[in-house]
């Protein structure tokens, strides 16, 4: 039986993630011990075999607690969001990049190096595309998020080179639906739309109804970052990172899937006031192709009616 640690636990993945693992285990295993740390736990899953520390990934303490469990394999998830990031970029740098590399010196001290899954993100290709993308795309960060995020991919390849983790990057698009508006997070826009036309409630969108974005739901995601845990790192490139397979819609089909499923009225709830920054970095992206991944395993939602229903949890598309 495995120690699973998993960071950012109370975030909208990672809860998602802790309860797939108390369900489900770790490669059809039942976990000895589940180690999550967050800032607070108001809500938080409970169990035997559940260990919680509260407290910031940035505080090295907190990190120590965390490597003293003696982890096999670590979901480092915790990140401040983009928009937060820019607005404090003091405190994007401790979380998203120094915690980061302080979690990987930490693992030196392991008898066997962990599993090391890192939620990275498509902010590392910036904000300039032509064309159809590529999961082979330079990266070029536009936001400090992103450089974070591309430094951390490198560093933590570097550190399964030495032999301190197993590691690899898998990196995230837009995340759908969480149900908080989350002020620091410029693609909540992505979310409130599922929520708001389920529940019958209007929403003003920051973009344009012909944007364009990557779509992935919450669900989906946990697949691939269980799957990512659970394979043979020897089939890996040597970047030891991975671009997420993604759904490529406009905003306009994402409203038909909705209308679709709670009826043609709901397009009647949505208002446009782009924001010229979210609606270039969020809503005008291209196709991405990503056949390595999916060569991997990795996957996406399928369609635009399967992605409202698994994101918003309901049954089969009709």
């Amino acid at each position: 039986m495995s120690c699973v640690l998993v960071t950012g636990a109370q975030g909208f993945i990672g809860q998602q993630l802790v309860q797939r693992l108390l369900t489900a285990g770790l490669n059809g295993q039942p976990l000895r011990k589940l180690v999550l740390v967050d800032l607070a736990f108001d809500g938080a899953a409970a169990g035997a075999c559940v260990q919680h520390i509260a407290g910031s990934v940035a505080e090295r303490g907190v990190l120590q607690r965390a490597i003293d469990t003696r982890p096999d394999c670590i979901f480092h998830l915790a990140s401040v969001p983009g928009g937060a990031a820019e607005r404090d970029p003091a405190l994007g740098r401790s979380v998203n990049l120094d915690a980061t590399l302080n979690l990987l010196d930490a693992c030196r001290s392991l008898a066997q190096p962990p599993r090391f899954v890192y939620a990275s993100s498509v902010a590392v290709y910036g904000d300039r595309f032509s064309g159809v993308a590529s999961e082979d795309l330079a990266p070029a960060p536009a936001i400090s998020y992103g450089a974070h995020k591309l430094a951390c991919e490198i560093l933590l390849a570097d550190a399964s080179r030495r032999g301190w983790v197993d590691g690899c990057s898998v990196r995230l698009p837009g995340i759908v639906a969480r149900r908080d508006e989350n002020a620091g997070l410029a693609s909540a826009f992505m979310s409130q739309l599922f929520w708001s036309l389920a529940e019958g409630r209007a929403v003003t969108l920051p973009v344009s109804p012909t944007g364009s974005c990557w779509w992935m739901s919450a669900r989906t995601c946990v697949d691939n970052l269980l799957h990512m845990a659970r394979m043979d790192s020897g089939l890996w490139n040597a970047q030891r990172s991975y671009q997420m397979p993604v759904l490529h819609l406009t905003i306009d089909e994402v409203i038909d899937a909705l209308a679709q499923r709670f009826g043609p009225r709901v397009r009647d709830l949505v208002s446009y006031a782009p924001d010229p920054f979210i609606d270039r970095v969020f809503a005008r992206l291209p196709p991405l192709r990503t056949p390595n991944a999916q060569q991997l395993g990795l996957r996406h939602d399928g369609d635009a009616p399967t992605l409202v229903c698994n994101a918003l949890g309901l049954g089969q598309a009709r």
